[in-house]
């Protein structure tokens, strides 16, 4: 998802802000380079960053506009934003964000010369050359060699996002998709159980019906109707407080099913996509119920695709903690882009 609007400009800023957007929070940068930063020898610095919630706030460019107010640095003229969803006529097409988003507005309301939109998961698959092994968490090994071979980046927040990472000589490709947006397949009696009772209320049952922090809320729902039970919580992170305090059988249920099918999408992404370099697992939620994860069933649905088995085993999974990592991929998607039309004279 690309659209930007440029007035002849002659060369990259040193400066420019780059956020990331989800349906929950924005995050915002202040970015300045070194070197080629386009390139995996390049520098990104992240000078200035800052967090907001997205529901406190009519619009995005009211969060931009806030954010432009607390740099003490000369004109910013360029605005790179990842956020979820695809923009057709200058007009963002999303469920998950809580306003409209419009670029001719933005750009009315900021006086930019630029702004370019991403993928959300698309900018997190582009900071991936930028990510330290050392600051991922191992959820399975893999044996293989994944050396220059496809990476898939997937995640739940307020959706489900993924976009996949091919290697391309100097320069990677980078695809988004719409994963989420895929219909749900169980494969466990309790999942099919789960799907009558969410299909009462949707004919179309997508993945991020469940895998995400509303979905959460979904299976949850859907296990205390098959249970017999009124839910007596409220919000994603109730469910999943009361699941890590062991104090409430039905979220601990809800929360081992969750990344159960977690486990199982993310191997049926691997097997679709090719992507034997590697899954980097990220999103909101899965970095706050880490030591869940790693005892849940997450690793064994991940494998359990019959004699696809032994090719899941090569391939390693990561957990990385999403924070910046979106705001360095968007600029780091826009670095790459906008150095590429200036090449060409765009």
């Amino acid at each position: 998802m690309r659209i930007v609007s440029q007035r002849d400009v002659d060369s990259l800023p040193q400066h420019f802000i780059a956020a990331d957007v989800g349906g929950t929070h924005a995050r915002l940068g202040l970015v300045r380079t070194g070197g080629d930063a386009g390139t995996r020898g390049g520098t990104l610095q992240v000078a200035h960053y800052r967090k907001y919630a997205c529901a406190a706030y009519a619009s995005l460019a009211d969060i931009l506009n806030d954010y432009m107010g607390t740099l003490d640095v000369g004109p910013v003229t360029q605005i790179v934003i990842g956020l979820p969803g695809y923009a057709l006529d200058g007009v963002v097409i999303n469920t998950n964000l809580p306003w409209p988003v419009s670029i001719a507005q933005m750009r009315a309301a900021l006086g930019l010369d630029a702004i370019a939109l991403v993928n959300d998961f698309e900018a997190v698959a582009h900071a991936v050359p930028r990510i330290d092994p050392s600051e991922t968490v191992i959820v399975a090994p893999g044996t293989g060699d994944v050396l220059r071979k496809p990476v898939i980046v997937v995640g739940p927040g307020t959706g489900l996002g993924a976009a996949l990472r091919i290697p391309n000589g100097a320069r990677d490709l980078v695809l988004a998709t719409e994963a989420g947006q895929a219909a749900f397949a169980p494969t466990t009696d309790l999942e099919i159980e789960i799907l009558r009772v969410l299909r009462r209320k949707n004919s179309h049952v997508s993945v991020e019906h469940l895998l995400s922090g509303p979905g959460l809320m979904n299976l949850y729902a859907a296990l205390c109707a098959l249970r017999g039970e009124l839910p007596t919580l409220h919000a994603p992170v109730e469910i999943s407080d009361a699941a890590l305090r062991a104090g409430d059988s039905a979220a601990a249920q809800a929360l081992h099913a969750f990344c159960g099918l977690m486990g199982s999408i993310v191997g049926d992404l691997v097997l679709t996509t090719g992507a034997q370099g590697g899954v980097y697992l990220a999103g909101g939620i899965l970095p706050q119920i880490r030591d869940f994860l790693l005892k849940s069933g997450f690793t064994a649905r991940f494998l359990d695709k019959g004699a696809m088995r032994t090719v899941l085993e090569r391939v390693p999974v990561r957990l990385i903690e999403h924070g910046q990592l979106g705001v360095i991929g968007a600029a780091s998607w826009h670095l790459d882009h906008a150095r590429t039309d200036h090449q060409r004279g765009q």
